[in-house]
């Protein structure tokens, strides 16, 4: 269940990485600010597996002078995937106007397998610097520098992105390309709009735009596409659905809980 979790996880975070080209003006962001908490519940088959919560800090933050969202993705097992721990923390500091990240990070525990990394991002000479920490996050233990694209998205500031997009042109078979940094690697993927969709929420219903990434062959997600996201249709972007199809088995997570909307 660990390498389930952490496969869709990550999965999902590729999803979100969405700058198909770079961005050197202003984003014009209506969808999100400061203060804003979203809560998902993740089940496995019929039982209530996890927690996700996608947290935007109360405060402004500055990095090298410039103003910053700090972002975190957390989550958790729950119940009797506890027997499993799961304790995770994706993170990025994303400029306000520009919506590209300066610094990311991931605190990663689950089982006995421990990660610490910082990345920050130097857009005007296109390089990423990671810092990999010791087990117990205190002592630098390794450095490394990385060629990336003109301002490519982390795994988290990609989403946000996302959220500032016009959708109205797409048709159904649209694609999008991605290029993100992740692991150490610049990577390219593509989406597929899939087209729209009425849901149903604990949050309410909602109008929804579709998408899909397509996968590379792997051990654990059954078919080329087997990633689907439901994205509100209204001003603040929110993904309220996403499922998972398994060899073994299927992952969803639904939204329980928005606060801190830009648009009620």
């Amino acid at each position: 269940m660990i390498v389930y979790l952490q496969s869709l996880a990550i999965a999902l975070l590729l999803l979100f990485q969405t700058a198909a080209n770079a961005q050197s003006q202003d984003i014009v962001n209506k969808a999100f600010t400061k203060g804003e908490t979203l809560t998902f519940n993740v089940s496995y088959f019929l039982f209530n597996a996890a927690e996700a919560k996608m947290v935007i800090d109360n405060n402004i933050h500055y990095i090298n002078g410039k103003p910053t969202y700090k972002v975190d993705v957390y989550g958790k097992t729950l119940s009797i995937f506890k027997l499993f721990y799961v304790k995770d923390n994706w993170g990025s500091y994303i400029d306000t106007a520009k919506i590209i990240p300066y610094r990311s990070y991931r605190h990663i525990e689950e089982g006995n397998y421990r990660k610490h990394e910082v990345i920050d991002f130097d857009h005007k000479d296109q390089m990423a610097y990671t810092k990999l920490y010791d087990r117990e996050n205190e002592f630098i233990k390794e450095r490394k520098s990385h060629a990336i694209p003109p301002n490519v998205q982390d795994i988290v500031s990609g989403y946000y992105l996302l959220r500032t997009m016009d959708f109205s042109g797409l048709t159904k078979g649209d694609k999008i390309e991605i290029k993100g940094f992740f692991d150490e690697k610049n990577y390219n993927l593509k989406l597929t709009y899939e087209g729209m969709d009425d849901i149903s929420t604990d949050i309410g219903d909602f109008d929804t735009y579709i998408f899909s990434p397509e996968m590379p062959s792997n051990k654990l997600f059954r078919g080329k596409k087997p990633i689907k996201i439901w994205i509100t249709a209204d001003e603040n972007r929110i993904p309220v659905k996403i499922k998972a199809s398994m060899f073994v088995g299927s992952i969803n997570m639904e939204i329980v809980s928005a606060e801190g909307l830009s648009n009620n």
